[in-house]
Formats: C-alpha cells, structure tokens, sequence
C-alpha cells in the first residue's frame, strides 16, 4: 500500500506560470480592493466589475501552462497516494496531470447561480457549471433563471470542503506546503491538524513565520524546491 503525500498548494505555484498573486502589499488585488471583487457585498454592488475581472483572469488562464512544480506533484502519484488540497482557482494541477484536487477557494473555469450560496450544506455540485475559458456577462442565466457569478469562495463565504481537507491532513504520512505564506484561514490552520509523528515541508523562498517541531524549510521557488523535496523523499 502506498503512504499517504498530502500537499496545500498556494500561489506560489502557480506564480512560476506567470500567473499574477494578484495581492500586493498595499492589500490590492490587480489595483482592485479586495472586497470589490472578492466579497458577495463587491458582487451585490457592482457585479459587472466582478464578472469583468474574473473574465481577466479566466482568458490569462488559458493562455499558461502548468510548470515543473505542477508535474512533479503529477509524477508523485507513481509512488505515493498524493492528495492536492490548494487554495489556486486555476486548472494548472488538473492539466499537469494530478488526479484528488480539493480546491478549497472554488474554479475559475466554473460558474454558478448567485443565488446557490457557497455553503458546506446549500449548493450541490450539480449546480456549477464548467465554462472553461469562457467570458460571463450580466444576463448569462443558469437553468434556474437567476445570474451567474464565478465559482469561487469570496471572503466571509464559508470553505464547503474544509472538512474534507482536514480529514487527509490527519490521515497523511507526509505534509508538503507548497507556495503559501499560511497567512489566510481556514486554510492556513490545516497543518496543525497532522499527526504528531507526521513530518511537514514548506517550501517557500521567504521566512516562514510558523514554528513547529515536525517542520522542515526548503526555502526555495516551488520548481527547483520540490527536486530538493523529490529527493528527501527517496530516502525515506
């Protein structure tokens, strides 16, 4: 039986792409504040401006590639049971070939009915809808005859698969952080929830703010960080 690899990715990854973090340190995203297109209070106010800037971002998507980092979680699958639970709303994990994604902040290439909220008990997946690189304007309605918005989790929305992620947590053998500053929750509290045995890796090229004993940091980009953690785990 194979051992259990669990990874939280963030945009680290998918930064490497050429994918923008969009965050900066003034707490803009892309020159937008962040509770104008990422709130359902941005969405009521001027849902155009949300649609027009998540539309930006699903037309970057399809025109980048997943990078080594992306592949080498792939090709992790040979050896290991490998679960990816990542905080990115992009397809970068599904296209490098990686088969349990939990996405935890939503799909970008997915819409649904604003009025099916993002709750872990009010929607059903057979609500979201798969648009791929497509635009969504005002008037593009769902089969129940209300608007549809981005399938994404905005902030003050409920995470709907957080239990689902806690659960491998606890199961892992393994803990990889790939990409992340661990700095938004609930996501950012996920490692706590390893067993006390299970080692934990971080691979980030900044200071890791977190302290735990179990943990070990590559302090590298995502790409050249995970050849160093490829060959940690050969050793075990």
């Amino acid at each position: 039986m194979k051992k259990k690899l669990v990874v939280l990715t963030g945009a680290g990854v998918s930064a490497e792409s050429g994918i923008s973090t969009f965050r900066t340190n003034n707490g803009l995203w892309d020159n937008h504040r962040v509770e104008d297109v990422a709130s359902i209070e941005g969405w009521y106010r001027n849902p155009q401006l949300v649609l027009d800037f998540y539309n930006e971002r699903r037309l970057q998507l399809g025109t980048v590639k997943p990078n080594a980092a992306h592949y080498a979680l792939a090709e992790l699958e040979n050896e290991w049971d490998v679960t990816v639970i990542t905080q990115n709303v992009d397809n970068l994990h599904e296209r490098a070939g990686s088969t349990r994604i939990i996405h935890l902040h939503g799909e970008l290439t997915k819409v649904r009915p604003e009025n099916c909220y993002n709750d872990v008990d009010n929607y059903s997946e057979e609500s979201v809808f798969d648009i791929g690189y497509d635009v969504v304007n005002l008037g593009d309605l769902a089969p129940n005859g209300a608007q549809l918005r981005p399938h994404i989790v905005w902030f003050g929305e409920a995470v709907p698969y957080i239990n689902a992620a806690i659960d491998h947590v606890m199961d892992a053998d393994v803990l990889l952080i790939v990409g992340t500053s661990l700095q938004v929750y609930p996501a950012a509290g996920l490692y706590a929830y390893a067993k006390a045995d299970t080692p934990i890796y971080i691979i980030d090229p900044a200071d890791v703010s977190v302290r735990d004993g179990r943990l070990t940091h590559i302090k590298d980009v995502a790409t050249s960080g995970m050849e160093t953690f490829k060959n940690i785990l050969k050793s075990k």
